[in-house]
């Protein structure tokens, strides 16, 4: 798996392409789930204490297309990810429903915990890279697989803009 997923990412592909493969690399080592890239799509008009998300990438685009769109207040949630730039680890329907607005969707998935990576570019938090998965908690191994896809990822979510 590890030589197909380089194989893949050495030819350069598009990002589209990229986040595939890395998306395949991620179902055969965590099992099933959803993975998305969120890019910051904040401008500088946007109301303060607003963090504007747009999705540019998704693993289920029937149930997250990409394009679409989230507006967030500044939150413990948001502060940690989008402002601070560290990692976040949600599990369980608790964790999903105090962050996510859309927790029901979630759930309804089967979807019970989450990590997200923050995607970091000229030191600021410019994308996220959002693995979901159906157990209800991440072991270390798994976060760090997580990671590890996430920076494999970062030079191929950070081509991806927002649509105006």
């Amino acid at each position: 798996m590890c030589e197909t997923l380089c194989e893949a990412l050495g030819r350069n592909p598009d990002p589209a392409q990229a986040l595939a493969a890395i998306e395949g690399a991620r179902q055969a080592l965590l099992g099933p789930g959803l993975l998305t890239v969120n890019l910051v799509a904040t401008e500088p008009g946007d109301a303060p204490g607003e963090i504007h998300l747009q999705r540019g990438w998704s693993s289920d685009p029937a149930a997250y297309p990409v394009g679409g769109r989230k507006r967030k207040l500044l939150t413990p949630w948001t502060e940690q990810l989008l402002v601070r730039g560290e990692v976040f680890i949600g599990e369980g329907e608790g964790a999903l429903a105090s962050v996510f607005d859309d927790h029901a969707r979630i759930a309804a998935l089967g979807l019970q915990a989450v990590i997200n990576v923050p995607l970091i570019e000229g030191g600021r938090c410019r994308a996220t890279f959002n693995a979901l998965g159906m157990r209800p908690w991440w072991t270390r191994e798994d976060i760090a697989v997580v990671r590890l896809l996430a920076l494999l990822a970062a030079p191929f979510a950070l081509r991806l803009r927002p649509a105006p």
